[in-house]
């Protein structure tokens, strides 16, 4: 027998954006999907941290153009047109741009026959199914307060705060928005004190939720903060890991949605790939629908402590 077989893709490098920073839960289980692709598959995927920052990723966009990798898999958070001119330049250059987590509808339009694709949750569907989900086991009636604390100033990513919002308004749930500043998106214990000055003012609001997996990771840390007992707020938010494991099952947080961001990283990578090999078109995949809350939540802990979920 001849020597071992090189690898699928062994010829092709990818630049990966995670999104948050190097200890985010849900930047690192997506940077595991992707590294999985690359052991899958033999391609090479170099990872670039940006603290969930959009304008951090736009400036490191514009610096790895000039690596010349075969393909860059984007976070879509600033939105099309902050992106346009740098994903126009890459692709000029002949290098595959895709996205994953936050859409970028125009873009993934205007080049999708270049291989631009999309990996994620359909944002505004999935921040509304969970919102009216979560506000039916919290047992919300008309006229009872609620606590969105999402990103609504990003073009895209802000539509699951939106879809939040309008499903909790359709329900005549009284909603008070607070936007998570880029101190706290960056690292989100920052948040704990933040959730305690919000709740000393607002002793009413019966849920709250935290658009934002790392946010939600914190949750039971935020509520223990602002000296409340598990149950006593309903907490909603997005994502597992460890920590909303075991906030899940203190009854910290009721319910979350788990847009699977392993899947993200695997097929964001997997794009490039296919693109560069057999000049596919850009696919577009959802990857969130799942509510997992205390009656379901032991399916998934193993999961989340592997770094999968």
């Amino acid at each position: 027998m001849s020597g071992a077989r090189k690898a699928y893709f062994h010829d092709v490098h990818v630049i990966f954006f995670a999104g948050g920073g190097k200890n985010c839960p849900f930047a690192s289980v997506v940077v595991n999907g992707a590294k999985a692709a690359e052991k899958d598959f033999g391609c090479r995927v170099d990872c670039v941290w940006s603290d969930w920052l959009p304008a951090k990723m736009v400036a490191q966009f514009e610096e790895v153009i000039a690596e010349k990798p075969d393909g860059i898999a984007i976070m879509g958070h600033p939105g099309d047109s902050a992106l346009e001119p740098l994903v126009e330049k890459a692709v000029t250059q002949g290098i595959i741009v895709t996205s994953l987590n936050a859409a970028l509808p125009y873009l993934e339009e205007k080049y999708k026959d270049k291989g631009f694709g999309y990996v994620g949750q359909e944002l505004y569907e999935s921040g509304f199914m969970l919102a009216k989900a979560a506000a039916k086991r919290a047992g919300l009636r008309s006229g009872d307060k609620a606590l969105v604390w999402g990103l609504l100033s990003q073009e895209t990513r802000g539509l699951r705060s939106k879809g939040c919002i309008d499903a909790l308004e359709g329900m005549q749930i009284k909603v008070e928005y607070m936007e998570i500043s880029d101190a706290v998106n960056a690292d989100a214990s920052l948040g704990a004190p933040v959730l305690a000055g919000y709740l000393k003012e607002h002793a009413e609001t019966k849920m709250i939720i935290t658009d934002h997996g790392a946010l939600t990771s914190e949750l039971a840390n935020y509520l223990k903060t602002a000296g409340k007992k598990p149950g006593e707020i309903f907490g909603v938010g997005f994502d597992l890991s460890p920590a909303t494991v075991s906030a899940i099952k203190e009854g910290w947080v009721g319910a979350i949605l788990d847009q699977q961001p392993w899947l993200q990283g695997y097929f964001a990578v997997l794009q490039v790939c296919l693109t560069k090999k057999y000049a596919f078109a850009g696919l577009h995949v959802d990857t969130g629908g799942t509510i997992i809350d205390a009656a379901n939540i032991d399916l998934f802990a193993a999961q989340a402590i592997k770094g999968i979920r």
